[in-house]
């Protein structure tokens, strides 16, 4: 088995984020003071504390990035789930971009109120990234896998397996952000991306592959084993 090194630091808030809560949260508090020592009734202040303040505690949940480690080391032949959301398909697919056969594809999908940071699913080596524009469908129909904008991450696994990666745009997303690098090493607990907004990750995996996880079944990212490789 290949020795983690653990390079994750304490990031209570993902790195995509921290720009727009910091100014959001400055434009907040500059505008609420002028309400509150503008105006001889205090409704204004109030009403805009209310709206915008439930506005930025959404993208405070939005770009929060919680601290996880997978409970074992044993993860030679692991599948987590790369992302928080729900499993929205297991099925067989044909391929034809990579592996030119049949995979099964595992597909998760996440809501806006879903922690939007992305894990490797295994660990192994990078051995292709490659980015695609696209359309914006709506992340959970099945054209959006190839249609709309996404990323495609080749893995080798520790044990010679090939699994590929799919980040996906949906309807609201409009940036997907992906830290792998091909010829690097990767391990579970290390994040591969990010995606903005309502999206989607597909996972690509051999026939024979033990699913773990099944329709409608809420995942945690780097937490929830979602297959077993033979």
């Amino acid at each position: 088995m290949v020795q983690k090194i653990k390079k994750l630091k304490k990031i209570r808030f993902h790195s995509e984020g921290r720009d727009q809560l910091f100014y959001g949260a400055v434009l907040i508090i500059l505008v609420a003071l002028l309400l509150w020592f503008g105006f001889s009734t205090k409704i204004p202040f109030i009403i805009f504390l209310i709206v915008f303040g439930t506005a930025y505690g959404l993208v405070v949940n939005f770009y929060r990035c919680p601290i996880r480690h997978f409970p074992s080391e044993e993860t030679d032949d692991i599948v987590v789930a790369p992302a928080d959301g729900k499993i929205v398909v297991i099925e067989e697919v044909d391929e034809n971009e990579y592996f030119h056969d049949r995979r099964l594809m595992i597909s998760i999908f996440m809501s806006p109120l879903n922690v939007h940071a992305n894990w490797f699913p295994v660990d192994g080596k990078v051995k292709l990234v490659k980015h695609f524009n696209g359309n914006h469908h709506k992340a959970w129909l099945p054209k959006a896998s190839e249609e709309n904008e996404h990323a495609d991450i080749l893995l080798t696994t520790t044990n010679g397996h090939d699994v590929l990666c799919r980040q996906i745009a949906g309807a609201m997303a409009r940036r997907v952000v992906t830290y792998a690098v091909e010829g690097e090493d990767c391990f579970i607990d290390e994040h591969l991306g990010f995606i903005k907004l309502g999206s989607r990750v597909d996972v690509y995996l051999p026939l024979d592959s033990e699913v773990c996880v099944k329709m409608n079944q809420p995942t945690t990212g780097d937490q929830t084993v979602i297959a077993k490789l033979k």
